[in-house]
């Protein structure tokens, strides 16, 4: 189960720290996997980040998986007096957070972070570190993918339906493993709508390893969603 990470109010919306919704689901659950989809790293500072994520990580008993992204909503930057920053903040903001979670004093002197002989404690239960999803489908969003453990890419659009084809995911993918090395696993999850019992064998064999039900209150009314909920994940 992966949540958005968004300060919605800043738009008009009602909105939860993930975290904080995360941690109540893990006291509830024992084997899902859980995390974000996706949070705009570089709205944080990575030394807190690290911190938060490695103690939900250990919550969970090793169940996090952190989505990571620039953030796709400007208004949670520019209603806060910044600019939302770019790649490279998030390239380094990413080196720091893996550095901090190795367990190694951590002496790092960057273009935008100082880490000045800092170890951190309590560290995530995964090793070497949580797995880190990057959001995106730009050029340097798939290359980022590819230097990390998977990525995730939206599926569909506001009214509930499908907008990405099997054939564009896999010409996606194609594009993301060009720039990765060696062959270990990689996931690929897709953010997408689907009624019970439909088929996502297309995907599959277009390079999903993950299908993420969207459930969102443009899809329909709570009763609704609770009923596809209930029907369970696809086969």
């Amino acid at each position: 189960m992966l949540v958005w990470d968004h300060l919605a109010f800043a738009w008009g919306t009602r909105s939860a720290d993930p975290w904080v919704a995360l941690a109540a689901a893990a006291q509830v659950t024992s084997r899902i996997r859980l995390g974000t989809a996706v949070t705009p790293v570089t709205r944080h500072r990575p030394e807190t980040l690290a911190q938060t994520v490695a103690t939900f990580d250990r919550l969970s008993g090793g169940r996090t998986i952190l989505g990571a992204g620039l953030g796709g909503v400007m208004r949670e930057f520019t209603a806060f007096g910044s600019a939302r920053p770019g790649g490279p903040v998030l390239d380094e903001a990413l080196g720091v957070m893996a550095s901090l979670w190795s367990g190694d004093e951590v002496h790092h002197h960057g273009v935008h972070y100082t880490v000045d002989g800092v170890r951190l404690a309590p560290l995530p239960l995964q090793r070497p570190r949580v797995p880190v999803w990057v959001g995106g489908t730009a050029p340097g969003a798939l290359r980022r993918a590819a230097r990390w453990d998977g990525w995730i890419v939206a599926g569909d659009g506001q009214e509930g339906r499908m907008t990405l084809s099997p054939d564009a995911l896999a010409a996606q993918v194609s594009e993301l493993r060009r720039h990765r090395s060696g062959a270990d696993d990689f996931d690929v999850a897709v953010i997408g709508v689907s009624e019970p019992g439909s088929p996502m064998t297309a995907y599959a064999e277009a390079g999903a390893t993950w299908w993420l039900e969207h459930l969102h209150g443009y899809r329909g009314s709570v009763e609704h969603l609770m009923e596809r909920v209930k029907a369970g994940p696809i086969t």
